[in-house]
Parts: C-alpha cells; structure tokens; sequence
C-alpha cells in the first residue's frame, strides 16, 4: 500500500513545503538550546553587513515555516507593500502584460529554489548546532 506522499510527483510543491517543515521540525528537536547560536556568525561575507548570526537564522528558518503553514500572510498586507512599491512596479510592468501560465511558472520555479535552499540552510544550521555541541551526525 502507498502512502499518501506517494501519489505526488517527488518534486511536487506539496512534498517540497513538506520537507522544508520536516528539515525545521528535526533542527527544533535537536537544537534544544537556541541560545547557544547566539554571536556564531552565519556562513556570509565579513564584509556584508546583513550578515546575521545563527540564533538569528533559527528564528527566521522557524517563522518561515510558521508562515507556509498557517498562511499568516493577509491581502491587506499585500496590497499595502503594492502601494508603497510603485517604482517596482514600473519595472515588472513588461512582465505583468506576459501570458498567465508563463508568470505562474515563472513564480512556481522560484519557490521551488527559494524553499530547496531554505531546507539546505535548515540541514546546515542542525549541523554546525552539532558541531558547536561536539557531536558529529
């Protein structure tokens, strides 16, 4: 008997959101203290100055999830970025006037990367935590 995953294309959107919560729900069990990521810095450029540290990355890597779960994102929300944003706008106008299925797969494929490399970050973030520890998965 299949599971339920298995009816779904391995790089459907629903197992790509699924193993991105799956990746946060193993780097909440097994980083049991947050604090110790605390000042480490992240895997970034000395020179950049949004360089974060990783209790910094925990926290967001956490509210992602929260929000691809519980879809906290409103309309109102949207719309008050869209009219604060008109000179981005402007520059996605060529884009907006593109066929409907062309943007919807534009869009789908850039979820696809941005939530692949959210998982990776999520792996990577467990280990250095077990590095930090001085265990070894």
């Amino acid at each position: 008997m299949q599971s339920p995953e298995a009816k779904f294309n391995r790089n459907s959107l629903f197992l790509t959101l699924k193993r991105y919560s799956s990746a946060v729900s193993d780097m909440e069990k097994t980083i049991l203290l947050p604090s110790l990521l605390r000042d480490v810095p992240s895997d970034c450029e000395a020179a950049d100055e949004t360089c974060r540290d990783l209790y910094a990355n925990y926290m967001m890597l956490k509210a992602i999830r929260n929000t691809a779960e519980s879809s906290l994102v409103t309309l109102d929300d949207h719309k008050t970025k869209n009219t604060t944003t008109t000179t981005t706008t402007k520059a996605l106008e060529p884009f907006l006037d593109a066929d409907s299925e062309a943007l919807f797969l534009f869009h789908l494929r850039g979820l696809f990367s941005v939530m692949s490399d959210l998982t990776k970050k999520t792996r990577s973030l467990t280990e250095k935590y077990l590095d930090i520890l001085g265990l070894t998965n």
